[in-house]
């Protein structure tokens, strides 16, 4: 069983209605005895770094999600927001930590000409195919104006490019984590799901 977590970050309701249809068993929850139980964590979500930093910390998530993932190397995804996390620092709309699993920081995307926040469909050149070596399809949905600057460069499963590369997802150990969200970029994304909850399971 995956459990999705409900943090008040949103974009829950996407997730679960994509792993219903690639019929994943998954739960929308932050309780603490169903996250142990899971099989699978996800962290979806969007809006501000440190918002989601405090709904984790006011739901007690914040070690409940380290012993499982870090320490007990529990499978996890994580969706946008979710991604950004996961790494040491954020700074939206002020600096404050994060998660700490992922070494590295969060940004403001600084592009002079474009548009931001970055929206829209791009394709994205993969550096590491573990979940992406099925997938035909390398176009995926992106909505952010923040984005991820890992301290080690071997973490990074794929870039996109908007005027400069971006890190698209990160891949570390049992860590997976996606810029973009996979859950409404229809097929391509279908896929990249499919093929984690696969390779794990």
């Amino acid at each position: 069983m995956v459990v999705i977590i409900d943090y008040g970050m949103g974009n829950v309701s996407s997730v679960e209605k994509a792993l219903n249809f690639l019929n994943i068993k998954n739960v929308i929850s932050n309780d603490e005895n169903i996250i142990k139980n899971s099989s699978a964590i996800l962290l979806p979500g969007v809006g501000s770094f440190s918002q989601g930093m405090n709904n984790l910390v006011e739901l007690n998530l914040v070690d409940l999600l380290t012993d499982e993932v870090v320490n007990k190397k529990k499978p996890f995804l994580g969706i946008c927001l979710g991604m950004q996390l996961i790494f040491e620092k954020g700074n939206e709309p002020y600096r404050c930590n994060g998660l700490g699993w992922i070494k590295g920081e969060v940004k403001k995307l600084d592009l002079d000409g474009l548009k931001i926040p970055h929206m829209g469909w791009n394709d994205i050149e993969v550096h590491n195919n573990k979940y992406y070596g099925k997938n035909n399809n390398f176009d995926f949905y992106f909505i952010h104006s923040y984005h991820v600057l890992p301290n080690f460069k071997s973490e990074i499963a794929a870039t996109v490019n908007y005027g400069i590369d971006i890190v698209a997802s990160i891949q570390k150990d049992n860590i997976f984590a996606t810029q973009f969200h996979p859950e409404k970029s229809q097929q391509s994304g279908l896929c990249l799901l499919k093929e984690f909850f696969e390779t794990i399971c």
